[in-house]
């Protein structure tokens, strides 16, 4: 049943002057004036007392379920988590508003902050990044259900973050890769550790196109010196072709990257395999 304005600011004024007497929030665990317990998460709420208030809304989050309280309880309570740092259980609650109340009032902050309580839950690039799209995606879905919505701009700088952090695991483990070198115990590719960072440092390139520059030039490179190295190991049937690669790899760095810091690095490994190349066609000629 609803109370008047008035009824409800005296009401929420007492329930703060009760708050902070001692053991109140003891009984108001065990209450089941459902009322009166939802004013005083309310109000320990905006004391910036979350822990609490959350677990107050959490309380009464099935109780008030249907009443006129409902919709604003269980907000509170994804924003309590939120404001307390928890941000697994803020997503979660997020979520079941926006899922239990589509056309609610909070609908859209609860939608945005859904996605920033999973951006802040991603891990570092060096592990599993599946939370990482999950929070992509959360984000992405809304800016698509909300184009012109005031939280765009830095949602779209969350969402690049993000990427940036996908391009960098993926950077990490071609370069792992290249740094195994020979190294046979945990090649998955043919045997060999380059061919490996090869595929990887490809397919980062062609599955982010929105990564940086720097980052895309570093991928590129690292892909030049692993065909470097795999064509240098290679057995010899397989040598000049790997060689050839090595030369065609060269021409689209240099074209991608004119000024890169890595030309003098790329120009050794380019004239030493033309040089190679260029012996081999001499040697079939002469046959």
């Amino acid at each position: 049943m609803r109370i008047s304005t008035r009824i409800y600011i005296l009401l929420s004024l007492f329930v703060s002057v009760l708050l902070s007497s001692c053991g109140e929030y003891n009984r108001l665990q065990k209450t089941s004036d459902y009322e009166y317990k939802y004013e005083a998460a309310k109000a320990y709420f905006m004391e910036g007392r979350y822990t609490r208030a959350s677990q107050l809304f959490g309380d009464l989050l099935a109780s008030l379920k249907g009443t006129a309280y409902g919709e604003e309880s269980l907000y509170l309570l994804a924003m309590s988590n939120y404001n307390a740092k928890d941000y697994e259980s803020a997503s979660a609650y997020f979520r079941k508003y926006y899922q239990s109340y589509p056309k609610g009032i909070y609908v859209e902050y609860a939608r945005y902050y859904s996605g920033l309580s999973l951006y802040h839950e991603t891990p570092d690039p060096r592990l599993d990044q599946s939370n990482t799209m999950e929070a992509i995606n959360e984000l992405q879905n809304f800016l698509d259900l909300y184009p012109y919505t005031s939280l765009k701009e830095q949602t779209q700088e969350m969402i690049y973050q993000l990427q940036d952090k996908l391009v960098e695991k993926e950077y990490l483990s071609a370069k792992l890769y290249y740094d195994l070198g020979t190294y046979m115990g945990n090649s998955l590719y043919g045997g060999s550790n380059y061919e490996a960072c090869v595929v990887t440092a490809e397919n980062a390139l062609k599955d982010f196109p929105f990564a940086t520059a720097s980052r895309r030039e570093e991928l590129s490179i690292l892909m030049l010196k692993a065909k470097y190295e795999l064509a240098r190991q290679s057995v010899e049937e397989k040598r000049i072709t790997r060689y050839r690669d090595v030369v065609d790899e060269y021409y689209a760095f240099v074209n991608d990257y004119p000024e890169s810091k890595y030309l003098k690095e790329a120009q050794k490994i380019f004239n030493d395999a033309e040089n190679i190349v260029k012996k081999k066609n001499i040697s079939l000629e002469e046959d």
